[in-house]
């Protein structure tokens, strides 16, 4: 699995116009499924996305992680993550999971998530989304497992 992860002041995420999920301070993680993936690599995801240390301590290193700011976590789902984009200039879906098995992980993780955190929101996985964000920095990292 792969997460595109920002650091934000505050995300949110729209379908057809209605607020899906929002958060203050936090990450907003974009998450792709390949087709390798299971439910040990989307548990392995979800302990960096809380543990990851990318937020500020008293003197400015990232040193503290979601769980020490008491910080959101956004997660939407992004299958443009699992492209393959080496060679040409057309991005190849070949690596990434058929979608009801991406959607299948992707709501193992909100769910795992929501049990090891209160402060979770999530977009639609397949929907035609709009994501808003202020980066805070711009701190964006990939992180893969």
């Amino acid at each position: 699995m792969k997460a595109l992860i920002q650091r934000v002041k505050r995300a949110s995420v729209e379908v057809e116009g209605h607020c899906m999920g929002a958060i203050d301070q936090g990450l907003l993680a974009l998450i792709g499924v390949e087709k390798h993936d299971d439910e040990t690599r989307a548990d392995r995801l979800l302990h960096k996305l809380l543990h990851y240390r990318v937020f500020g301590d008293d003197a400015g290193k990232m040193n503290l992680d979601l769980q020490q700011i008491n910080g959101g976590l956004l997660l939407v789902s992004q299958f443009t993550l699992a492209a393959d984009t080496r060679k040409g200039l057309r991005p190849s879906f070949s690596s990434a999971a058929a979608p009801d098995e991406g959607q299948r992980l992707y709501h193992y993780l909100l769910h795992q998530a929501e049990k090891r955190w209160p402060k979770v929101a999530s977009g639609e996985f397949g929907a035609d989304m709009q994501v808003s964000l202020i980066n805070d920095g711009p701190v964006t990292f990939l992180l893969e497992t």
